[in-house]
């Protein structure tokens, strides 16, 4: 494995837990986009899963009340397991680098909701049918792309979920999804050494960022973060759109 590349990963592992320390969420936001700069995106998610999934046990263990949280939201994380494991065998079989432009898209989506209020009324008039989509569909795209942030962004706003609640909610999905995603990869062969290796060695570093993160959680100034992050994401995706098209 080429060390560069093995630095760069400690690099993006560190500062996108160090953000999710601070703000409750946004690891898989920033590191999946800045890993599938370097490869595609199956190796990329491959490589993600094991830190993500330690990114959301510590991040769920400092909001507290895990089984509350589960009881109160079992339903919707069956569905996003469901739909996970679907797009996670579409993205095995298929591979294709196009999945970034999708990863680019959502990212996207995410930047036009935090200026622009979407309205998505239908949610509160039919919140089960909602809650069947966001499961599903939002489980699919999460397993072709490690992120579904908007959707369940929208999700919440519209229900009126509370901040503690959204965060909750976001990293029970992401932790449960991740667990189905594991099982998938291995079951079809598809997770390599490689991304075990990579694995143990960020095991370390998300400690430390998550720590650190947590640490000056009350320091920040939130809003002239927020803006650093969405500036860096947008040039992230435009990148992601430049390479799968141009290069």
């Amino acid at each position: 494995m080429d060390i560069y590349f093995v630095i760069a990963f400690g690099v993006i592992v560190l500062f996108s837990s160090l953000v999710h320390g601070s703000i409750g969420f946004g690891f898989g936001m920033i590191s999946t986009p800045l890993v599938a700069l370097f490869t595609d995106i199956q190796t990329t998610i491959t490589y993600m899963l094991i830190p993500t999934m330690l990114v959301n046990i510590i991040s769920i263990l400092s909001e507290g009340k895990f089984f509350e949280a589960l009881k109160k939201f079992w339903f919707i994380i069956l569905l996003m397991v469901i739909g996970s494991a679907l797009g996670t065998v579409l993205l095995v079989y298929t591979n294709s680098n196009y999945f970034k432009l999708l990863l680019a898209f959502i990212i996207f989506v995410y930047l036009l909701q935090s200026f622009v209020k979407i309205e998505a009324t239908f949610i509160s008039s039919y919140p089960k049918s909602s809650t069947y989509g966001l499961g599903l569909i939002g489980g699919i795209i999460s397993g072709l792309t490690n992120i579904v942030a908007p959707l369940m962004i929208m999700y919440t706003l519209e229900l009126k979920y509370t901040k503690k609640d959204t965060i909750q909610l976001s990293n029970l999905c992401f932790l449960f999804t991740k667990i189905g995603q594991l099982i998938v990869f291995i079951s079809l062969g598809a997770f390599s050494n490689e991304a075990f290796e990579l694995s143990i060695l960020s095991i370390v570093i998300v400690c430390l960022g998550m720590l650190l993160g947590i640490k000056i959680k009350r320091k920040i100034d939130a809003k002239f973060y927020a803006k650093i992050l969405k500036a860096l994401l947008f040039i992230i995706a435009l990148t992601l759109v430049y390479q799968t098209l141009f290069l």
